[in-house]
């Protein structure tokens, strides 16, 4: 791909591996960048090529103005992504990025193009519903919601004038997850869903939903952590989608 198809913008690879076997294609959570990947990229450099999603209004992309709708989000992304199909693919989305990696999934299939597997980590499957408005909050209440979760950066937190520059892109997301859905709609690949035991915003049952989402197999991997449980479990998770990776290119 060249710049002119605008990957440039969407696309994050912080260990080029241009002649490996897969790709793994990555989608943050809300309020989150491609360098939340970068542990991954480093970790799997060897048995693919890691690309991370970089979406508007954040990092080198802040003076974009920001999607807050996640079908107009996966209808930008999916064009960008469709041309690391000459190889096997497979998605992995956190929280919000769960949900998005879905829908690019469910577009590209229309094209033909199918994910090896989607990962859906941290999320409520789409047909489950919940009313959330983390969005509709006022700027401390958003970052109350923050630091509960744990997932952001202690020094962005800790930084009042960083905290203000990035508050407008998680409001966006948390305003593109909080209106999405409920839908029935399935996608043709296998779904993996991984979640926390002590996740608040997605239990158990809720994760074991998603085998609705798929006509093909389904799976679900709970381990013992909250909603970022992904980062003190790193090296299980790391684990796990290097195994589909490896028996990726060993089916192809």
């Amino acid at each position: 791909m060249t710049a002119t198809d605008g990957s440039d913008l969407w696309l994050r690879r912080f260990h080029p591996a241009p002649d490996a076997p897969a790709r793994l294609v990555c989608f943050p959570h809300a309020g989150g960048s491609a360098t939340f990947y970068h542990p991954v990229s480093a970790a799997l450099k060897s048995d693919s090529d890691v690309t991370a999603l970089q979406y508007p209004g954040r990092q080198d992309r802040r003076m974009e103005p920001n999607v807050d709708d996640i079908g107009e989000l996966a209808d930008r992304i999916a064009p960008v992504v469709a041309p690391l199909f000459d190889r096997p693919v497979v998605f992995f989305g956190h929280s919000m990025g769960a949900v998005v990696a879905f829908e690019v999934a469910r577009r590209l299939q229309e094209q033909g193009r199918t994910p090896v597997r989607l990962f859906a980590s941290g999320r409520r499957a789409p047909s489950t519903g919940r009313e959330e408005n983390v969005h509709q909050r006022d700027d401390d209440g958003i970052v109350a919601e923050m630091k509960a979760m744990s997932g952001t950066d202690a020094q962005v937190l800790g930084d009042e004038e960083l905290l203000r520059m990035v508050l407008p892109a998680i409001r966006s997301d948390y305003r593109a997850i909080e209106t999405y859905g409920p839908v029935d709609t399935t996608v043709d690949c296998p779904i993996t869903a991984l979640v926390g035991d002590d996740d608040p915003k997605t239990t158990v049952p809720e994760a074991q939903a998603w085998r609705a989402h798929t006509t093909a197999a389904f799976d679900i991997q709970v381990f013992q952590g909250g909603h970022f449980y992904l980062s003190p479990r790193a090296a299980e998770v790391i684990a796990t989608v290097r195994e589909t990776l490896r028996g990726a290119v060993a089916v192809g």
